[in-house]
């Protein structure tokens, strides 16, 4: 996963735990796989849009 081991990984939690709070982080996490989720929609969505114009 991008070259970070699992020392690397704590470090960047222990960053992320003093900066936002304990209490922030699950609902950080949750709007980052929102995001994740609704991009990997919309690309899905790009690619068979030229697809139903051939079909026309």
């Amino acid at each position: 996963m991008f070259g970070l081991g699992m020392p690397e990984l704590i470090v960047i939690l222990i960053v992320l735990m003093l900066l936002f709070g304990a209490q922030r982080l699950p609902e950080i996490g949750k709007s980052f796989g929102k995001t994740i989720q609704e991009f990997k929609k919309g690309a899905k969505e790009a690619l068979e849009e030229p697809k139903e114009k051939h079909k026309s």
